[in-house]
């Protein structure tokens, strides 16, 4: 284990790019999973004629598909009808699909959690069915979906590393190719690796309780 040279400089800003990356494809793809997740979420609540049966089986289909698949599929199969992305795009689009599906079916139950007598109520009082949905059903669900939307932005970003097999110049990918320099590298680059992806998690989660803290 060579500890002094696996943190030469050159090493850890090369790690440290693959870093940025990683953050970079993750925080686009929490942005966008959560618009989509919200969007189908509130509408398969809502229970729409023909649009919430077709959103439930696209659902339930990208929910149930290897997140590697859907990644392959992205970047090798779409090229064939004519869609060419390169590996970020395709990564963005992979995780953007199914961590959507996993916040859509969050925020389901957490609007399908709150007591329908508040709805009721609402609605006796002259709310229309927006207005309460707006006003009543999401603010209170937001507080319960609070703790399963952290967990899964952050599963989304350790996620990323899986799209080291497309070889996008994440964390893991660049971490990988100073290690193949001298396998002495090994636990040391790993252990740099942990740290980082150990930080910004954590850091999710403590922002997380905070908000939720201001949400009660």
């Amino acid at each position: 284990m060579d500890i002094i040279h696996a943190f030469s400089a050159d090493n850890v800003r090369f790690v440290f790019e693959g870093f940025y990356m990683t953050l970079k494809v993750a925080a686009i793809s929490i942005v966008f999973s959560f618009i989509v997740g919200c969007v189908v979420g509130t509408i398969r609540y809502t229970k729409l004629p023909v649009v919430s049966p077709i959103l439930a089986i696209a659902v339930e289909l990208l929910r149930n598909l290897p997140l590697l698949l859907i990644i392959f599929f992205s970047r090798f199969a779409l090229p064939d009808i004519g869609i060419k992305l390169g590996p970020m795009n395709a990564t963005i689009l992979a995780l953007t699909l199914f961590e959507g599906a996993m916040i859509a079916e969050i925020v389901r139950s957490g609007l399908n959690s709150i007591d329908k007598g508040q709805i009721e109520a609402a609605r006796s009082s002259g709310l229309g069915y927006v207005q309460t949905l707006w006003h009543i059903v999401l603010p209170q669900g937001l507080r319960r979906m609070m703790p399963p939307l952290v967990s899964q932005f952050i599963s989304l970003l350790k996620d990323t590393s899986l799209a080291i097999v497309i070889s996008l110049p994440e964390l893991m990918h660049h971490a990988k190719i100073v290690i193949g320099q001298n396998y002495s590298y090994t636990i040391p680059i790993l252990f740099l690796v942990a740290i980082l992806y150990f930080a910004v998690n954590y850091a999710l989660s403590l922002a997380a309780r905070r908000m939720e803290s201001r949400l009660v």
